[in-house]
Protein backbone atom coordinates (compact mmCIF):
# COMPACT_ATOMS: atom_id res chain seq x y z
CA UNK A 1 0.00 0.00 0.00
CA UNK A 2 1.12 3.63 -0.50
CA UNK A 3 0.42 7.06 0.90
CA UNK A 4 -3.33 6.41 0.39
CA UNK A 5 -3.27 4.22 3.49
CA UNK A 6 -5.56 5.59 6.21
CA UNK A 7 -4.91 5.63 9.94
CA UNK A 8 -7.96 3.37 10.24
CA UNK A 9 -6.11 0.76 8.13
CA UNK A 10 -3.19 0.95 10.54
CA UNK A 11 -5.47 0.56 13.55
CA UNK A 12 -7.16 -2.52 12.02
CA UNK A 13 -3.80 -4.10 11.12
CA UNK A 14 -2.47 -3.53 14.65
CA UNK A 15 -5.69 -4.69 16.30
CA UNK A 16 -6.27 -1.42 18.17
CA UNK A 17 -8.86 1.33 18.13
CA UNK A 18 -8.53 4.37 15.87
CA UNK A 19 -8.08 6.51 18.99
CA UNK A 20 -5.11 4.40 20.14
CA UNK A 21 -3.49 4.58 16.70
CA UNK A 22 -3.97 8.35 16.76
CA UNK A 23 -2.34 8.56 20.18
CA UNK A 24 0.70 6.63 18.91
CA UNK A 25 0.93 8.94 15.90
CA UNK A 26 0.96 11.94 18.24
CA UNK A 27 3.51 10.43 20.70
CA UNK A 28 0.98 10.26 23.52
CA UNK A 29 2.76 8.74 26.58
CA UNK A 30 -0.42 6.99 27.76
CA UNK A 31 -0.01 4.19 25.20
CA UNK A 32 1.59 0.99 26.52
CA UNK A 33 5.07 0.27 25.02
CA UNK A 34 4.05 -3.04 23.40
CA UNK A 35 0.95 -1.47 21.85
CA UNK A 36 3.02 1.45 20.59
CA UNK A 37 5.48 -1.01 19.02
CA UNK A 38 2.67 -2.91 17.31
CA UNK A 39 1.10 0.24 15.85
CA UNK A 40 4.43 1.57 14.59
CA UNK A 41 5.20 -1.77 12.98
CA UNK A 42 1.83 -1.62 11.19
CA UNK A 43 2.63 1.91 10.01
CA UNK A 44 5.88 0.68 8.51
CA UNK A 45 4.32 -2.42 6.94
CA UNK A 46 1.54 -0.38 5.35
CA UNK A 47 3.85 2.49 4.42
CA UNK A 48 1.53 4.86 6.21
CA UNK A 49 2.33 8.51 5.51
CA UNK A 50 0.60 10.88 7.96
CA UNK A 51 -0.87 14.09 6.63
CA UNK A 52 1.43 16.53 8.40
CA UNK A 53 -0.63 19.56 7.37
CA UNK A 54 -3.84 18.15 8.79
CA UNK A 55 -2.14 17.13 12.02
CA UNK A 56 -0.64 20.59 12.40
CA UNK A 57 -4.00 22.29 11.93
CA UNK A 58 -5.66 20.03 14.49
CA UNK A 59 -2.92 20.38 17.09
CA UNK A 60 -2.14 24.05 16.50
CA UNK A 61 1.52 23.10 16.07
CA UNK A 62 3.64 21.59 13.34
CA UNK A 63 4.98 18.06 13.69
CA UNK A 64 8.35 19.42 12.57
CA UNK A 65 11.27 20.10 14.90
CA UNK A 66 13.51 23.13 14.44
CA UNK A 67 17.27 22.68 14.70
CA UNK A 68 19.42 25.81 14.77
CA UNK A 69 23.20 25.34 14.58
CA UNK A 70 26.25 27.49 14.03
CA UNK A 71 26.99 26.09 10.57
CA UNK A 72 25.57 23.14 8.66
CA UNK A 73 28.92 22.81 6.85
CA UNK A 74 30.80 22.09 10.09
CA UNK A 75 31.66 18.34 10.14
CA UNK A 76 30.56 17.95 13.76
CA UNK A 77 27.18 19.62 13.29
CA UNK A 78 26.61 17.74 10.03
CA UNK A 79 26.97 14.50 12.00
CA UNK A 80 24.63 15.71 14.75
CA UNK A 81 22.00 16.78 12.21
CA UNK A 82 22.15 13.39 10.49
CA UNK A 83 21.50 11.57 13.79
CA UNK A 84 18.66 13.94 14.76
CA UNK A 85 16.93 13.48 11.40
CA UNK A 86 17.15 9.69 11.67
CA UNK A 87 15.76 9.67 15.20
CA UNK A 88 12.96 12.12 14.47
CA UNK A 89 11.93 10.29 11.28
CA UNK A 90 11.33 7.17 13.38
CA UNK A 91 8.73 9.18 15.28
CA UNK A 92 7.03 10.65 12.22
CA UNK A 93 8.68 14.05 12.58
CA UNK A 94 10.66 16.14 10.11
CA UNK A 95 13.52 18.51 10.96
CA UNK A 96 13.95 22.10 9.80
CA UNK A 97 17.62 23.13 9.94
CA UNK A 98 19.04 26.65 9.90
CA UNK A 99 22.47 28.20 10.55
CA UNK A 100 23.17 31.18 12.83
CA UNK A 101 26.47 32.10 11.12
CA UNK A 102 27.57 33.15 14.62
CA UNK A 103 25.32 36.17 14.32
CA UNK A 104 23.00 36.66 17.33
CA UNK A 105 20.63 38.80 15.26
CA UNK A 106 20.44 36.17 12.55
CA UNK A 107 19.86 33.49 15.20
CA UNK A 108 16.97 35.46 16.65
CA UNK A 109 15.47 35.89 13.19
CA UNK A 110 15.61 32.20 12.18
CA UNK A 111 14.25 31.06 15.54
CA UNK A 112 11.45 33.62 15.24
CA UNK A 113 10.49 32.25 11.83
CA UNK A 114 10.48 28.69 13.17
CA UNK A 115 8.28 29.69 16.09
CA UNK A 116 5.90 31.46 13.68
CA UNK A 117 5.64 28.20 11.77
CA UNK A 118 4.70 26.60 15.11
CA UNK A 119 7.43 23.98 15.29
CA UNK A 120 6.69 21.44 17.99
CA UNK A 121 10.08 21.97 19.65
CA UNK A 122 13.53 23.36 19.14
CA UNK A 123 17.06 21.96 19.23
CA UNK A 124 19.56 24.78 19.58
CA UNK A 125 23.33 25.19 19.54
CA UNK A 126 23.28 28.80 20.68
CA UNK A 127 25.10 31.92 19.53
CA UNK A 128 25.23 35.10 21.55
CA UNK A 129 25.33 35.87 25.27
CA UNK A 130 21.63 36.22 26.13
CA UNK A 131 18.74 33.88 25.34
CA UNK A 132 16.21 35.07 27.91
CA UNK A 133 14.09 36.29 24.97
CA UNK A 134 13.22 32.76 23.79
CA UNK A 135 9.51 31.95 23.89
CA UNK A 136 9.02 29.80 27.03
CA UNK A 137 6.11 27.99 25.37
CA UNK A 138 8.44 26.29 22.88
CA UNK A 139 10.23 23.22 24.30
CA UNK A 140 14.00 23.64 23.87
CA UNK A 141 16.93 21.24 24.17
CA UNK A 142 20.40 22.78 23.93
CA UNK A 143 23.04 20.94 21.93
CA UNK A 144 26.79 21.03 22.67
CA UNK A 145 26.78 24.29 24.65
CA UNK A 146 24.70 26.20 27.23
CA UNK A 147 22.63 29.30 26.46
CA UNK A 148 23.10 32.25 28.84
CA UNK A 149 19.83 33.40 30.33
CA UNK A 150 17.97 30.20 29.48
CA UNK A 151 17.23 27.24 31.73
CA UNK A 152 16.86 24.25 29.40
CA UNK A 153 17.99 20.68 28.90
CA UNK A 154 21.58 20.44 27.64
CA UNK A 155 23.28 17.56 25.82
CA UNK A 156 27.06 17.90 25.69
CA UNK A 157 30.42 16.32 26.40
CA UNK A 158 32.76 17.39 29.20
CA UNK A 159 34.94 19.64 27.01
CA UNK A 160 37.32 20.57 29.82
CA UNK A 161 37.94 16.96 30.77
CA UNK A 162 38.39 15.87 27.14
CA UNK A 163 40.95 18.61 26.38
CA UNK A 164 42.73 17.96 29.67
CA UNK A 165 43.00 14.27 28.76
CA UNK A 166 44.32 15.03 25.28
CA UNK A 167 47.10 17.26 26.63
CA UNK A 168 47.93 14.75 29.38
CA UNK A 169 48.20 12.11 26.64
CA UNK A 170 50.77 14.22 24.77
CA UNK A 171 52.69 14.95 27.97
CA UNK A 172 52.80 11.21 28.74
CA UNK A 173 54.53 10.74 25.38
CA UNK A 174 57.30 13.14 26.32
CA UNK A 175 56.03 16.49 24.98
CA UNK A 176 56.59 19.78 26.77
CA UNK A 177 56.09 22.29 23.94
CA UNK A 178 52.44 21.71 23.08
CA UNK A 179 50.63 24.21 20.89
CA UNK A 180 46.92 24.97 21.08
CA UNK A 181 44.97 25.75 17.89
CA UNK A 182 41.36 26.62 18.59
CA UNK A 183 38.42 28.98 18.40
CA UNK A 184 37.50 32.05 20.42
CA UNK A 185 36.87 31.49 24.15
CA UNK A 186 33.70 33.56 23.70
CA UNK A 187 32.18 30.19 22.74
CA UNK A 188 31.61 28.15 25.95
CA UNK A 189 32.91 24.89 24.46
CA UNK A 190 36.10 26.59 23.23
CA UNK A 191 36.62 28.29 26.58
CA UNK A 192 36.32 24.94 28.36
CA UNK A 193 38.82 23.29 26.00
CA UNK A 194 41.35 26.09 26.39
CA UNK A 195 40.96 25.87 30.15
CA UNK A 196 41.51 22.10 29.98
CA UNK A 197 44.69 22.65 27.95
CA UNK A 198 46.08 25.13 30.48
CA UNK A 199 45.02 23.08 33.51
CA UNK A 200 46.72 19.95 32.13
CA UNK A 201 49.99 21.84 31.63
CA UNK A 202 49.79 23.30 35.15
CA UNK A 203 48.93 20.00 36.84
CA UNK A 204 51.83 18.25 35.09
CA UNK A 205 54.17 21.16 35.87
CA UNK A 206 54.84 21.94 32.24
CA UNK A 207 55.75 25.57 31.65
CA UNK A 208 53.10 27.32 29.60
CA UNK A 209 54.21 29.39 26.61
CA UNK A 210 51.49 31.77 25.41
CA UNK A 211 53.31 32.05 22.07
CA UNK A 212 52.02 28.51 21.41
CA UNK A 213 48.38 29.44 22.04
CA UNK A 214 46.29 30.39 19.02
CA UNK A 215 42.60 30.84 19.88
CA UNK A 216 41.45 32.94 16.94
CA UNK A 217 41.29 30.11 14.42
CA UNK A 218 37.60 30.08 13.49
CA UNK A 219 38.37 28.74 10.00
CA UNK A 220 40.61 26.04 8.59
CA UNK A 221 42.54 28.73 6.71
CA UNK A 222 43.28 30.61 9.95
CA UNK A 223 44.41 27.36 11.58
CA UNK A 224 46.72 26.54 8.66
CA UNK A 225 48.25 30.02 8.83
CA UNK A 226 48.84 29.68 12.59
CA UNK A 227 50.53 26.29 12.19
CA UNK A 228 52.75 27.54 9.35
CA UNK A 229 53.90 30.43 11.57
CA UNK A 230 54.58 28.10 14.51
CA UNK A 231 56.59 25.49 12.61
CA UNK A 232 58.54 28.20 10.79
CA UNK A 233 59.49 29.95 14.02
CA UNK A 234 62.67 29.65 16.07
CA UNK A 235 61.14 27.28 18.68
CA UNK A 236 58.43 25.21 17.01
CA UNK A 237 56.16 22.97 19.09
CA UNK A 238 56.73 19.23 19.27
CA UNK A 239 52.98 18.59 19.59
CA UNK A 240 49.66 20.26 18.79
CA UNK A 241 46.17 20.04 20.23
CA UNK A 242 43.77 21.06 17.47
CA UNK A 243 40.69 21.99 19.47
CA UNK A 244 38.04 21.87 16.71
CA UNK A 245 37.42 19.67 13.69
CA UNK A 246 37.31 22.78 11.52
CA UNK A 247 40.78 23.76 12.74
CA UNK A 248 42.11 20.26 12.10
CA UNK A 249 41.14 20.57 8.44
CA UNK A 250 43.73 23.35 8.26
CA UNK A 251 46.30 21.98 10.71
CA UNK A 252 46.83 18.64 8.93
CA UNK A 253 47.50 20.06 5.43
CA UNK A 254 49.82 22.71 6.92
CA UNK A 255 51.91 20.06 8.70
CA UNK A 256 52.13 17.94 5.55
CA UNK A 257 52.99 20.96 3.41
CA UNK A 258 55.81 21.92 5.80
CA UNK A 259 57.00 18.29 5.91
CA UNK A 260 56.56 18.33 9.68
CA UNK A 261 54.49 15.20 10.19
CA UNK A 262 56.97 14.41 12.97
CA UNK A 263 55.02 16.88 15.14
CA UNK A 264 52.54 14.98 17.30
CA UNK A 265 48.88 15.87 16.82
CA UNK A 266 45.63 15.23 18.64
CA UNK A 267 42.49 16.50 16.89
CA UNK A 268 39.37 17.37 18.84
CA UNK A 269 36.79 15.65 16.66
CA UNK A 270 37.18 13.16 13.83
CA UNK A 271 37.05 13.96 10.14
CA UNK A 272 37.01 12.01 6.83
CA UNK A 273 40.29 10.29 5.91
CA UNK A 274 41.85 11.07 9.31
CA UNK A 275 42.57 7.37 9.75
CA UNK A 276 44.05 7.03 6.24
CA UNK A 277 46.79 9.66 6.60
CA UNK A 278 50.37 8.84 7.51
CA UNK A 279 50.60 9.08 10.39
CA UNK A 280 46.90 8.52 11.00
CA UNK A 281 45.40 11.24 13.18
CA UNK A 282 44.75 10.55 16.86
CA UNK A 283 41.42 12.12 17.83
CA UNK A 284 39.30 13.02 20.80
CA UNK A 285 36.08 11.37 19.71
CA UNK A 286 33.49 14.18 19.79
CA UNK A 287 30.59 11.80 19.12
CA UNK A 288 28.19 13.77 16.95
CA UNK A 289 25.84 10.85 16.31
CA UNK A 290 25.55 10.02 20.02
CA UNK A 291 24.97 13.67 20.91
CA UNK A 292 22.35 13.97 18.17
CA UNK A 293 20.51 10.83 19.27
CA UNK A 294 20.55 11.91 22.91
CA UNK A 295 19.32 15.41 22.07
CA UNK A 296 16.50 14.08 19.88
CA UNK A 297 15.46 11.58 22.56
CA UNK A 298 15.42 14.27 25.22
CA UNK A 299 13.28 16.61 23.12
CA UNK A 300 10.84 13.80 22.33
CA UNK A 301 10.62 13.02 26.04
CA UNK A 302 9.98 16.68 26.86
CA UNK A 303 7.26 16.91 24.20
CA UNK A 304 5.56 13.90 25.77
CA UNK A 305 6.05 15.16 29.34
CA UNK A 306 6.45 18.97 29.43
CA UNK A 307 6.89 18.99 33.21
CA UNK A 308 10.17 17.07 33.21
CA UNK A 309 12.90 18.68 35.35
CA UNK A 310 15.72 20.34 33.41
CA UNK A 311 18.58 17.92 32.90
CA UNK A 312 22.25 18.19 31.86
CA UNK A 313 23.20 15.10 29.86
CA UNK A 314 26.88 14.37 29.22
CA UNK A 315 27.86 11.99 26.44
CA UNK A 316 31.23 10.24 27.05
CA UNK A 317 34.22 11.22 24.90
CA UNK A 318 37.39 9.17 24.45
CA UNK A 319 40.77 9.34 22.78
CA UNK A 320 41.17 7.16 19.68
CA UNK A 321 44.86 6.39 19.27
CA UNK A 322 45.96 6.16 15.65
CA UNK A 323 49.59 7.21 15.62
CA UNK A 324 49.94 10.99 15.35
CA UNK A 325 49.25 11.55 19.06
CA UNK A 326 51.72 8.85 20.07
CA UNK A 327 54.76 10.32 18.29
CA UNK A 328 57.58 11.26 20.63
CA UNK A 329 59.62 14.48 20.41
Amino acid sequence: MTGATRLLDVANAAGVSLRTASRVLNDDPRVAPLTRQRVRAAMLDLRFEPDAMARSLRAGTDTAIGFVVESISDPFFAEVIDAVELEMSRHGRSVLVASTRRDPGWERDVIGRMVQRRVAGLLLSPTGDDHAWLDPRVPVVLVDRPAPGLSADLVEIDDHRAAFGAVAHLIAHGHRRIAYIGDTPAIPTSAARLRGYRDALAQHRVEADEQLVNWECATSQAAAHAVSALVGGPRPPTAILSATTRASLGVVPALHSARRTDIALVSFGDFPMADALRPAVTVVDHPGHEIGRAAAARLLARLARPGLPVERIQVPARIIRRGSGELRP
